[in-house]
């Protein structure tokens, strides 16, 4: 923007980020030192290698033997059931939650978002044993499950998918959250406005406004899900057909079995790969 004389508006320049975002764009894109650069690339190659190392020694000529075995296929499948299980499981509870936390003012709500993603950094292992405390024969809840229903979720298919959503949910609230904090919540008052109630207006405005960012949680959520070893082995055990899934049968391949152990890993790195590229125009329209 420049004045009558021709000359740049320095102020005007400030407040629409004209020629000044160029300028520090230009500067950023030139080029990066070599103290940056160093480390940069160390990093990039300490991510890396490992991967290229799984790919370097996959067996590629008896893969497709490996994983049409029936020990690895029987572990596919039940990894595939309990993940999608896990995550319809944080759908349905996670969805309200996120809402609760992003839509609604009440003592304690921080405290509260800081519980739910208290198992993104709590250890794995840790939180199996805290569902065993909790939900195991003699837990809190679960001598109640037991005794009144004769409900056993330890060591148990069901105990792989309640392990599995206990450390999937808050990848989904966490993102569901996020979306609806940069909804606009005028369509929400408008809906209002016009007699709905506030479920109504959750179901038939809101859903479909945030519906990218619950894809978007959905798959973190599966893939966290489909990933997950310490606390289903913690809780659920490690029994083939009923609580193995495809991180436990790596785990036993490897002792034993090498070769299927990689092809496993194989299948899990080609998940995440699929995850990431599924989710790429959601970062980088985020990251724009």
């Amino acid at each position: 923007m420049t004045t009558q004389l021709g000359k740049p508006d320095a102020a005007a320049d400030t407040l629409t980020g004209g020629p000044r975002r160029r300028r520090v764009g230009a500067g950023a894109r030139r080029g990066a030192p070599l103290p940056l650069l160093l480390p940069a690339l160390a990093g990039l190659a300490f991510l890396l290698l490992p991967l290229i190392a799984l790919l370097v020694r996959a067996p590629w000529r008896s893969l497709p033997e490996q994983l049409t075995s029936p020990e690895v296929w029987q572990a596919l499948q039940l990894s595939l059931f309990t993940a999608t299980a896990a995550t319809a499981v944080s759908l349905v509870l996670g969805v309200p939650l996120a809402w609760l936390l992003a839509r609604t003012d009440f003592p304690g709500r921080g405290f509260v978002r800081a519980l739910v993603t208290l198992p993104l950094v709590l250890p794995p292992v840790v939180g199996g044993v805290a569902l065993l405390l909790a939900l195991g024969r003699n837990g809190v809840v679960g001598q109640w499950l037991d005794s009144w229903f004769g409900i056993t979720l330890p060591f148990t298919t069901a105990g792989v998918v309640v392990a599995e959503a206990f450390v999937a949910m808050p990848f989904l609230v966490i993102s569901v959250e996020g979306t609806l904090r940069s909804a606009d919540p005028r369509y929400e008052e408008a809906a209002a406005t016009l007699g709905a109630s506030r479920f109504t207006a959750f179901r038939r405005v809101t859903l479909p406004l945030i519906a990218p960012g619950i894809a978007a949680g959905s798959v973190l959520a599966w893939a966290r899900a489909l990933g997950e070893f310490g606390a289903t082995i913690t809780f659920a055990g490690n029994f083939p057909g009923r609580t193995q899934t495809m991180p436990l049968a790596v785990y036993l391949a490897l002792q034993s079995d090498p070769a299927a152990a990689i092809a496993l890993s194989l299948v899990l790195l080609i998940v995440s790969i699929a995850v990431l590229a599924g989710l790429r125009d959601r970062w980088m329209t985020a990251a724009s």
